[in-house]
Order: structure tokens, then C-alpha cells, then sequence
């Protein structure tokens, strides 16, 4: 009888490619509909705001399995999504620095669920983001979701 070689779980992972691990988000375009099957047919879960960012799960045609920041899981059309990206402020309020800094100057503050575009991610935990109204700065990466 011939033994077949075991292969460990880091052999797995390390044959696997960073991008095939990494986490995907897009933001929901505009007000859209979420369903609980991937179709217009299916029960309708809840409405959301356009500029929601979302953790992409399954893309099938025409169709997008997503998690919220609460961590739901709910059905979307493709379309409905755009490839910018934002986060949602997740902490009762963020404070948004002038510089990826924690003495830097104030820029501006966001609430709880004030959705902001994601620009880029910044060394020592910080997000760089920028508000609706064109204001820009630094957030703690604890402070957000959709990264």
C-alpha cells in the first residue's frame, strides 16, 4: 500500500496567493434593496443608504453575497455596487486628524455610522479618509470598518 504525503495547513496556505486571502470591500452605490437569495424574487431583508461599505462573499452572476459592518450577510445586485471604496465609523465618534499622528490637529469629527471614502491606508494604524463635503484626514484604523 502507498502512503500519500501529508500536507500541513501552512504547505496549503503558502501555495495560495496573498490577493486569493485578502478581504474585499466595495460600497453600495446608491439606496438598494437586500435580499436573503439572489433574487428579485427573494424576501426583501432591509434598504441600504448608498455610500455603505461592504465586505464582498460571493460574487455569482449578477449577484454579490455581502457582510455589513453589524456582520449580516444578505444578497445585492452587482450593480448596485461601485469599486470605490468607503468605511463607517464605528466608534461612538472619531476623531479625524490633520496627520497620521495622535497629537496632530483636529480636521474634523464623524459619529457612529458616518460613512467616509476610503483614500488609503497609512503605517501605525491609521486610515486616510476624506468626508462628502471634501474635508480630509487621518482616523484610527480601530475607529472604522470596510478597510
Amino acid at each position: 500500500m502507498r502512503k500519500l504525503p501529508i500536507l500541513t495547513l501552512s504547505t496549503i496556505l503558502a501555495g495560495l496567493s496573498l490577493s486569493a486571502l485578502a478581504i474585499e470591500y466595495r460600497t453600495v452605490e446608491s439606496v438598494a434593496i437586500l435580499y436573503d437569495t439572489p433574487s428579485l424574487k427573494g424576501a426583501k431583508l432591509f434598504v441600504v443608504r448608498g455610500g455603505t461599505p461592504v465586505e464582498i462573499v460571493v460574487s455569482l452572476e449578477g449577484w454579490t453575497k455581502v457582510r455589513d459592518a453589524e456582520g449580516s450577510l444578505a444578497w445585492i445586485e452587482k450593480k448596485e455596487l461601485a469599486a470605490r471604496r468607503a468605511v463607517i465609523v464605528k466608534a461612538e465618534w472619531a476623531a479625524i486628524l490633520r496627520q497620521p499622528e495622535e497629537n496632530a490637529a483636529l480636521s474634523f469629527e464623524a459619529e457612529r455610522n458616518v460613512s467616509l471614502n476610503y483614500l488609503e491606508t497609512v503605517t501605525g494604524g491609521w486610515i486616510k479618509v476624506r468626508h462628502r463635503d471634501g474635508q480630509e484626514g487621518f482616523v484610527r484604523a480601530s475607529q472604522v470598518w470596510g478597510f
